[in-house]
């Protein structure tokens, strides 16, 4: 190898701060000692500099990131986010890249996806609600083919077989059309209150979509999941309504 190999890891951060995340990527297959300059800390100035470079001040200012400890986790978090392509067109996604924000437009249900989805492994995002729900409020899962606008008021999310979503208004899970019972089950579950974060919980291995509310696990939701790229999805009705969703990573539930 050439003299790039024996730099100390101190010079190859330095370089690699300098990088995006695609090459980051390449490097880290590289060698082990660049592997490790590059994993080995997950707030060094690599994963720092990237962060300042393509997140919004307001993400790494405000308290939307507070559950992702690490510069690595928010750079992640923010490749997880909310598509801008792949939405309604009556919703926008906000400066801070986190945000979902649904015009004022009458008769119609919107929904958006993540820019990535899962078809392995086990994940967690945050989702809350800030301002009003409506009368249909879902969060939950789509397949790419899952409609995300469609007239009229409705339970968007759930309302074929490539998704599946818990409407917080009525407390309804939501898959091909039907109502697949009350959730969480038991007897008076509270209602959501604006701006508490749910936990989605999907496990790929398991086939399962599971629901936490103030680090306190709900239960799964839903069982059997097709084998199948799913991505975290949304569907509102009010209008200016805002959706906050951050992925988080493998759930820490061991």
């Amino acid at each position: 190898g050439g003299p790039g190999w024996r730099l100390p890891g101190r010079v190859l951060e330095l370089v690699f701060s300098y990088l995006e995340l695609r090459e980051l990527r390449s490097c880290a297959l590289v060698c082990k000692l660049w592997h490790r300059v590059l994993h080995g800390d997950e707030n060094s100035e690599v994963w720092r500099s990237l962060a300042a470079r393509c997140l919004a001040e307001e993400a790494l200012r405000t308290d939307i990131l507070c559950n992702v400890p690490t510069y690595k986790g928010k750079v992640r978090a923010f490749h997880h986010a909310f598509s801008t392509n792949d939405c309604s067109r009556n919703v926008y996604i906000k400066k801070n890249g986190f945000t979902l924000h649904r015009n004022p437009i009458a008769q119609s249900t919107d929904g958006a996806r993540t820019k990535i989805g899962f078809s392995e492994g086990r994940h967690a995002w945050e989702v809350w609600w800030e301002g009003p729900l409506g009368t249909v409020a879902v969060i939950g899962i789509a397949t790419k083919r899952a409609p995300m606008q469609c007239q009229g008021y409705v339970a968007l999310l759930g309302s074929d077989d490539q998704s599946w979503g818990w409407n917080l208004v009525d407390n309804n899970l939501l898959h091909n059309g039907e109502v697949n019972g009350s959730f969480p089950q038991c007897n008076n579950a509270p209602k959501y209150q604006i701006g508490e974060r749910i936990r989605v919980i999907l496990d790929m291995e398991d086939k399962t979509l599971a629901f936490e509310r103030g680090y306190e696990f709900l239960g799964v939701a839903f069982r059997g999941l097709p084998k199948v790229c799913l991505y975290p999805a949304v569907s509102a009705v009010y209008g200016n309504t805002e959706v906050t969703l951050v992925y988080l990573g493998k759930p820490l539930d061991g």
